[in-house]
């Protein structure tokens, strides 16, 4: 298990249904150590606190093995890492086998597992079209948050160490497929 790509991106202006809007859903690859703040990585933010970000939501991972299955979905759609608005994306750490209290060492920081990541419409605009939200939620394919345990440094390369929180309980999948 490792981190691929790191993705921070700060809130952009766009518009949508022509009106002004702010946005935090673009993100960038950065290179070298990133700094994990109590709310978020350095260089990252949301626009929209109500719902995005806070204390269960600070680090969003999407496993790059969706990645494949979504080539295949959109075969016209450019795929950079960072695309879903992932801060971190991963390899070999998937929603099947996570669950909420699981602990994630990351670098010099440490996470905890939270709640997976339901899709505002905000992933539309990213992707320039309305019929992702609905892709999305039938793939599957939600990736999840993370809390911030320990802030700390963390890069694009760096193992992930897992430590199961032992309560059982339903994977991110589970609870993902629950609300779909």
């Amino acid at each position: 298990m490792n981190v691929l790509s790191v993705n921070v991106g700060l809130p952009q202006i766009v518009e949508y249904m022509g009106e002004p809007l702010a946005t935090g859903i673009f993100k960038s690859a950065v290179e070298g150590r990133v700094s994990v703040g109590q709310f978020n990585l350095d260089g990252d933010a949301q626009a929209d606190l109500r719902v995005h970000g806070g204390p269960l939501k600070s680090v969003y991972v999407y496993p790059s093995e969706h990645y494949a299955y979504w080539r295949d979905e959109l075969p016209d759609a450019d795929l950079p890492f960072g695309v879903f608005g992932e801060n971190l994306t991963t390899e070999g750490i998937l929603e099947t086998g996570v669950r909420a209290g699981d602990r994630l060492r990351i670098g010099t920081a440490e996470f905890e597992v939270t709640i997976p990541r339901y899709p505002c419409f905000k992933l539309g605009i990213r992707f320039g079209r309305k019929d992702i939200l609905r892709r999305f939620m039938k793939s599957g394919r939600s990736g999840f948050y993370l809390s911030v345990v320990k802030t700390g440094e963390l890069s694009a390369g760096d193992p992930i160490t897992f430590e199961a929180a032992g309560s059982g309980g339903k994977t991110i999948s589970e609870v993902f497929s629950d609300r779909r």
